[in-house]
């Protein structure tokens, strides 16, 4: 009877412990390299939030634990690291890829594993066509495009010059809006393109000033290269309409560009103008709690990459919840099924078709004014 006793013991001990085990949140960020000031603020969010759900009990009764690391702007040692993540931390889920080209290194690992990955990345190609394990949280490049055209579109712009970066979110980024340009009557007049680690595009720049008939100028880049050519711009002296995309939008590109980022318009989530929301506004509450919780702990402003970063973790926590499980399979269908979850990307609702789950409504048009983003009626 002792050793009954003692083997139903030992069994629920073994239970009690299996139960109490962490919940593991894998992340591969770029923290550092030219696509830092995206990885850092997202990192940062992750940590806070991972800490304060924690302090409010967890999930499922269980604490996370937050396994990441920093690629340093590198799409193989992303790689390497989601290997890392998979085979020897056996995490959960994956967040991260915090750029396209990082994403798509970690795809084909996330898919072979059946673990539930949600991308930080822009470019469209990360959710079209579908992949069964993959979702985003970002508006995709082709959105950016959209939203830019609906604006010059009102403006009675239609000739545009377009200046694309070789990454993978900037490649993308050029094929989505040469696709979607006619659709809005836009005619692509002069297209250029620049390197990641170029320090000067006054060449690029040059050639789009001397082309014929350019009405506006439209950028599709992520990191300082856009900061950069925003001052080349001016010191240039181009009086066009100046547009870049939500690669972007972030107060850091404020400071990088300084007063030549004035007039500058872009499409962007709502949490870089929590305060110019209408009282209505569903994101409004959303989008403010993080803008405070975030300065509060770093004493720095809240950003839109990091707001990506808030979304994907409470999805995955909303999908654990509903699951009632953190059995990846069906964590990976609660996150499909998503329905009407308002965060700081807009109101996702996802499905078998649509891994990302935003409309175009989700976008907000800013224009920088004295310094400032401003919201665009």
């Amino acid at each position: 009877m002792k050793k009954i006793a003692l083997g139903a013991a030992l069994t629920l001990g073994a239970i009690a412990a299996f139960a109490a085990d962490p919940i593991k949140i894998g992340s591969v960020l770029s923290v550092t390299g030219p696509a830092a000031f995206l990885g850092d603020p997202e990192l940062k969010t992750l940590q806070m939030y991972v800490e304060d759900l924690n302090k409010k009990g967890g999930v499922l009764g269980r604490q996370l634990e937050l396994v990441h690391y920093d690629d340093g702007s590198d799409a193989n040692k992303a790689n390497g690291f989601t290997k890392r993540l998979l085979d020897d931390d056996k995490v959960d889920v994956v967040i991260g890829g915090t750029t396209t080209g990082a994403t798509m290194s970690m795809v084909p690992l996330v898919t072979k594993a059946e673990v539930p990955f949600i991308s930080l990345a822009g470019a469209v190609v990360v959710i079209e066509p579908v992949k069964k394990w993959v979702f985003k949280t970002p508006h995709t490049d082709r959105m950016a495009a959209e939203k830019v055209f609906e604006d010059m579109k009102k403006r009675g712009l239609t000739k545009v010059a377009l200046l694309s970066e070789t990454s993978g979110f900037g490649q993308s980024g050029k094929k989505e809006t040469e696709a979607v340009a006619a659709k809005y009557g836009i005619t692509l007049v002069a297209s250029e393109t620049y390197g990641p680690k170029d320090t000067d595009m006054s060449p690029q720049l040059t050639k789009i000033k001397n082309s014929a008939g350019v009405q506006a100028v439209f950028v599709f880049g992520l990191g300082q290269g856009p900061a950069i050519v925003t001052k080349n711009y001016r010191q240039l002296g181009i009086n066009l309409p100046l547009y870049q995309s939500h690669g972007v939008a972030s107060d850091e590109f404020l400071k990088l560009a300084g007063p030549a980022a004035d007039g500058v318009r872009l499409p962007s989530p709502a949490q870089l103008v929590p305060d110019q929301l209408p009282a209505n506004d569903p994101q409004k509450a959303v989008v403010q709690a993080y803008d405070k919780a975030y300065k509060l702990r770093y004493k720095a402003e809240a950003s839109t990459f990091g707001g990506y970063a808030y979304d994907a973790l409470m999805l995955t926590v909303d999908a654990m919840k509903r699951a009632n499980s953190t059995d990846k399979a069906k964590v990976r269908d609660a996150l499909e099924a998503t329905k009407g979850y308002v965060a700081t990307s807009g109101s996702f609702n996802l499905s078998a078709t649509d891994h990302m789950g935003l409309s175009l409504s989700a976008f907000r048009m800013l224009e920088v004014k004295g310094g400032q983003w401003s919201l665009l009626p």
